[in-house]
């Protein structure tokens, strides 16, 4: 069976010439914007006026020994801080600010490096912290630049089927169906599904979500081979810990990437952590990140972000009172008992986006092309632009904004008597948005799977996190990306 199946299923050209080609040009893109940064900040020194210089500087030759120390120092932190070796998906935002942390201790080394290595030497001169500056902000900004690059072009050629990994998936259940899901869902990750593997008790076959199966656990050593198999998921939820290790001696062979459903924790949200008593390690599977001096940091951006909001967005609020009371009669807010903080309800405030008789037949779901929804709501739905007025609440306290988002106690009533750990999302306050929410799960989405995204946040709570969210917010509702806001 093994033989037929991998000779039906060709699967895609080994992907390690690629790889190597993407990881030379990432190196390249690096250099050439390190040096170009360097050679646009002696520029800037000498043109912009930020700082009160001498009207002649070194010529540009002294500084090349320093420029050259710039780059090595750079790109030696970002090799053995992992930045050529990145994760499949990995977020711009993260990554940004790896990029931006790796610059400025790399920059601050070189000032201080530079007098000692080149002291008593033709390029002894004074670094100055003007060239400094401007050194360090446009090597940030092009390097960041030059990734953004560099992903654009990796992304598009994994759509295209180049450079992709080719993958096997050990399993045919609900995990293994996910994965499946999720890689034809995301051409962009760089995986090539080569089929799939089933125990040889299993009488099932067929495909799965698309993807054939081909073999059984014992096959597993012809298919790596004759596939060219890069990586291999163990997707078996139930299985046991001896089988698990036979399966992954079956998998041993050549480099191929071996990784496995961590399921024996599934139903726990946070990371997982591993603390040392007296020398017995311990995992621990559950600690609330949001207690203490993190509250108090968590409602002091609350209360700037939304004080600022307020005041900055005062005349645009305006402007939207005066269009929805033009386009129709009733009020201009809209409130809502929904339950926050351990469970207490409080009334959440948005902009009126629906006619005054909207539930006139009781609560429902606002779905697609919405009937009740008015014109200037259908904007406003689209932008979270009627979310706005929620900053009232954030301001006094009801709500944060970064948390789970409120739901009407009708639905949580419902949700809690069959999703499991519903209720621990309320252990923080709701927030205007969340990261369910920047992962796309709003409107008419799981609520199960919403949920886990919930919680997940509540366990591993930073402040990182929270700007992190908030930067996502504001990009996929500038770029019109959330296909789900109704």
């Amino acid at each position: 069976m093994a033989g037929d199946a991998a000779t039906e299923y060709v699967s895609a050209p080994h992907s390690r010439g690629v790889q190597s080609l993407l990881s030379l040009m990432l190196l390249t893109l690096d250099v050439l914007a390190l040096v170009t940064a360097f050679v646009l900040a002696y520029i800037a020194r000498a043109s912009v006026p930020l700082f009160n210089l001498p009207n002649v500087q070194p010529e540009f030759v002294l500084y090349l020994p320093t420029l050259i120390l710039q780059a090595m120092v750079v790109i030696a932190m970002f090799y053995f801080s992992r930045m050529y070796h990145l994760p499949r998906a990995v977020s711009r935002i993260d990554h940004a600010r790896k990029v931006i942390g790796i610059v400025t201790v790399a920059s601050l080394l070189v000032f201080g490096m530079q007098g000692i290595l080149f002291s008593g030497t033709i390029f002894d001169l004074d670094y100055p912290r003007s060239l400094l500056f401007y050194v360090w902000m446009f090597s940030m900004a092009l390097v960041i630049l030059g990734r953004e690059l560099h992903q654009s072009i990796k992304q598009r050629l994994r759509r295209r089927g180049i450079g992709q990994d080719n993958l096997l998936i050990v399993g045919t259940g609900k995990v293994a169906r996910d994965i499946a899901r999720k890689i034809a869902a995301n051409p962009a990750l760089g995986y090539n599904a080569v089929g799939s593997v089933v125990s040889p008790k299993t009488k099932a076959r067929g495909t799965l979500n698309g993807i054939p199966v081909i073999g059984t656990y014992q096959d597993l050593p012809t298919l790596i081979d004759r596939c060219a198999v890069d990586q291999v998921i163990i997707a078996l939820p139930d299985v046991q810990r001896a089988e698990v290790v036979d399966l992954v001696t079956l998998c041993q062979r050549g480099r191929v990437d071996i990784k496995i459903y961590p399921d024996m924790f599934a139903y726990m949200a946070g990371d997982l952590s591993v603390d040392d008593l007296g020398g017995t390690p311990l995992i621990t599977v559950r600690d609330i990140a949001l207690r203490g001096w993190r509250l108090s940091l968590k409602r002091g951006l609350d209360m700037l972000g939304s004080f600022f909001g307020l005041v900055v967005l005062s005349p645009f609020m305006l402007l939207t009172a005066l269009l929805i009371r033009i386009e129709s009669s009733g009020p201009i807010f809209y409130t809502q008992e929904r339950m926050g903080l351990d469970g207490r309800p409080f009334h959440m405030v948005k902009f009126r986006t629906m006619r005054t008789d909207a539930e006139a037949s009781g609560p429902g779901w606002t779905v697609k092309d919405d009937p009740r929804v008015t014109r200037l709501g259908r904007f406003m739905r689209k932008t979270n632009w009627d979310e706005i007025p929620q900053l009232i609440n954030v301001l006094v306290g009801e709500m944060s904004l970064v948390g789970p988002r409120p739901e009407r106690p009708v639905y949580v009533l419902e949700f809690r008597e069959h999703i499991p750990r519903y209720m621990e999302r309320h252990r923080e306050k709701a927030g205007m948005t969340g990261w369910a929410q920047v992962n796309g799960l709003r409107g008419d989405t799981s609520i199960a799977e919403r949920t886990q995204y919930d919680l997940w946040y509540v366990e591993n709570w930073s402040l990182w996190l929270d700007i992190k969210i908030i930067i996502r917010t504001i990009w996929n509702t500038v770029r019109r990306r959330d296909k789900n806001a109704y």
